[in-house]
């Protein structure tokens, strides 16, 4: 399931404002309901809040992907809105938040939202991705450029997977409590500063839907230094004897240049 495939046009604003966090949570509401997929409005939003009560969905750097899983859904969906003025939302960064994505999910075994969710957060580490969200003008383009985003990161995952992983220099592992959102930005955030840097790397993430590229013994043995950049329960004791960098999975989103090169 891809992220263009969960938007519609009718779930779309482009010109959105809200005087406060549950303002904008409500118009968000209001999206999904219009795009069609909600049985139980009052409900579904009522998860969302109960949601957000656990902890913000208020990632930083302009952003918030607030989401829920519930019985209200009939079907998975998201819905978006780019706010010019920006509006509180009690991010992490303590910034406003300029463009939200509500994510609602049927309450099915498969966590479809976290795939999501997941796949959502990794596009929305890149900046310029970000921007021409942000200014895009139509919805048609908005979609569009989701579309190819996805596209160009499905290639990049691709290769990714089909590499050749002998002679990786940096391994990282990356969790945040929940899962979700931290957990996939910090990997994202690592892989890029290595790229950029010159540094082979391979991360492996800790999510909701399990430990995905999971990092071997024998990687481990070659490797020249390890980045656990967590919130959460790590298995430790495979690193023992390697030179090893622990922090905050927030630092793992904004400092990966600093701790690839640490």
């Amino acid at each position: 399931m891809k992220v263009r495939d969960l938007l519609a046009e009718a779930s779309i604003e482009l010109h959105g404002a809200a005087t406060s966090k549950e303002d904008a949570i409500k118009k968000m509401v209001d999206l999904m309901v219009a795009r069609g997929n909600i049985n139980d409005r009052d409900t579904y939003e009522k998860g969302v809040f109960a949601r957000e009560k656990e902890s913000t969905t208020g990632i930083g750097d302009g952003i918030a992907i607030p989401h829920c899983k519930s019985d209200a859904v009939s079907a998975p969906g998201l819905a978006a809105m780019v706010l010019p003025e920006g509006v509180e939302f009690d991010s992490l960064d303590g910034e406003p938040a300029k463009l939200i994505f509500l994510i609602a999910a049927p309450n099915t075994k498969d966590n479809v939202h976290l795939e999501v969710l997941s796949r959502l957060s990794e596009l929305l580490m890149d900046g310029d991705f970000v921007q021409s969200l942000m200014n895009a003008g139509s919805k048609a383009e908005f979609l569009d450029i989701i579309e190819t985003a996805e596209a160009k990161k499905a290639a990049a995952d691709a290769e990714k997977e089909n590499a050749d992983t002998k002679g990786v220099e940096v391994l990282a592992v990356t969790a945040c409590p929940t899962g979700i959102a931290h957990t996939y930005m910090a990997a994202e955030a690592i892989e890029k500063a290595a790229k950029d840097l010159g540094v082979k790397a391979k991360v492996e993430t800790r999510g909701s839907s399990g430990a995905k590229n999971v990092i071997t013994d024998e990687e481990i043995k070659s490797a020249k230094g390890i980045i656990v950049a967590a919130d959460a329960k790590v298995p430790m004791e495979r690193f023992a004897g390697k030179p090893l960098i622990e922090v905050a999975v927030a630092d793992g989103i904004h400092k990966a240049d600093e701790l690839v090169m640490r």
